[in-house]
């Protein structure tokens, strides 16, 4: 029997009313997880699949994970009027997987079901994740559909790259569940900004930096991640060209982002370094470690006396600092900002520290967290904003997809002063 409503556990979509549209693919299984996903965030799903996706998944597993009724056709639920309504009640429409067909019909406009319908009805943010062959992914027809789409507003998850159907690999593989329903809470926190990062490579750094000891042992720090990765889904969803270069985190990098891995600050140096002439906006979110080790060629060993062990340690470069001294007026980065994790001592409070540093780093944003009660790993963040001058400029608490949002507007304000 499904679990009620009340039984489900609340989230950061507490009472955000999804359409879940389900298309007639292979990948309509994992569709199946996403409802869950959202459902276990707290958003009420209402799961709408095409006629033909019911050969792949039943009405009774989309009742069972969503908790409510499931309808396909416009003529069902007619003295209510379901075609409309669901439309118009709807925080979001989430389409998963999107097939080619599906596209082609959303970009025509036909309203020949109820998903389709839905779509015309609705003026809330949209969503598809389309998953097909490599060879209709690339097909003249399908990009020109996805183009228009997007002109409207339309927000398209890039697929992923990865097996297919039968023995088939290519682009064209739905996305993993979790990235997204990442991907649809980022833009539902997004709320009513526009794509005003279109046309923006934006460049950001995540997780923390692994320093090696020997072949065994690392360096490294407590960062997971998660707030620049959510940093760089939230500027894919405002319409941004987004790498992402993340060092040493477990955390799944969000669909539709270039990834370029890294370990040590020296790796990620060289790769900020490769990259900065080309970013309109560089955001350096990842934990740089300060030291590193001399290192070991073979893996180091207790001693017999048990005398402990003594590291040499040796700064590593500061390079938010190298960046805004290499920056010749008019050259890229446009916008160079760098994050504070501070904690505060016996002299002087955190945010005092933030403002120094500000003050010495010189970037455009600089985004202080207080971590004394150590927030790392957490979902949800609090930030202070400060210019180059250590003045505060802002603030904002949340979900890291919230707290996202924020500071991208500030990166978005910045590029708009630097183009005029």
């Amino acid at each position: 029997m499904p679990a009620s409503p009340s039984s489900v556990p609340r989230g950061p979509l507490d009472g955000i009313r999804v359409i879940v549209g389900v298309c007639a693919g292979i990948a309509a299984y994992k569709a199946a997880h996403v409802v869950r996903g959202l459902t276990e965030r707290g958003a009420d799903v209402r799961v709408v699949p095409t006629q033909s996706s019911l050969e792949f998944v039943g009405t009774a597993t989309w009742e069972a994970l969503s908790h409510n009724p499931v309808r396909t056709s416009v003529f069902e639920d007619v003295d209510s009027v379901a075609h409309v309504r669901l439309g118009q009640e709807a925080d979001a429409i989430l389409v998963v997987p999107a097939t080619a067909d599906f596209i082609a019909r959303a970009r025509m406009g036909s309203a020949d079901d109820l998903l389709t319908a839905s779509l015309l009805v609705t003026r809330a943010p949209v969503i598809l994740a389309p998953a097909m062959h490599t060879e209709m992914w690339e097909h003249p027809a399908t990009r020109e559909n996805i183009d228009v789409l997007r002109s409207r507003g339309v927000h398209v998850i890039e697929p992923a790259s990865g097996r297919l159907t039968g023995r088939d690999t290519g682009v064209g593989r739905l996305p993993e569940p979790e990235a997204i329903v990442q991907f649809t809470q980022s833009v539902l926190a997004s709320g009513e900004r526009a794509r005003d990062l279109e046309g923006s490579h934006v460049v950001i750094t995540a997780g923390g930096t692994r320093e090696e000891l020997d072949p065994v042992r690392v360096l490294t720090n407590h960062s997971s991640g998660k707030q620049g990765t959510a940093l760089a889904r939230g500027a894919y969803v405002r319409g941004a060209r987004v790498t992402l270069v993340l060092a040493g985190a477990s955390v799944e990098p969000p669909a539709g982002v270039e990834v370029v891995r890294v370990e040590s600050a020296a790796d990620l140096s060289s790769a900020v370094r490769r990259l900065e002439g080309e970013a309109d906006a560089l955001i350096m979110a990842a934990a740089v470690s300060d030291f590193t080790p001399e290192t070991s060629e073979s893996k180091i060993k207790k001693r017999e006396d048990e005398s402990g062990l003594t590291l040499h340690l040796t700064e590593t470069e500061d390079i938010l600092r190298g960046l805004v001294e290499r920056r010749a007026p008019g050259q890229r980065p446009r916008v160079i900002c760098g994050f504070a994790a501070e904690t505060g001592d016996e002299h002087t409070n955190a945010l005092a520290h933030a403002k120094r540093k500000a003050q010495a780093k010189g970037a455009d944003l600089l985004a202080f967290n207080d971590v004394s009660e150590n927030a790392f790993g957490s979902d949800r963040n609090e930030l202070t904003f400060l210019d180059a001058h250590g003045e505060i400029i802002g603030a904002a608490s949340g979900s890291k997809d919230e707290v996202s949002h924020a500071m991208l507007d500030h990166v978005a304000e910045l590029l708009t002063r630097d183009h005029g």
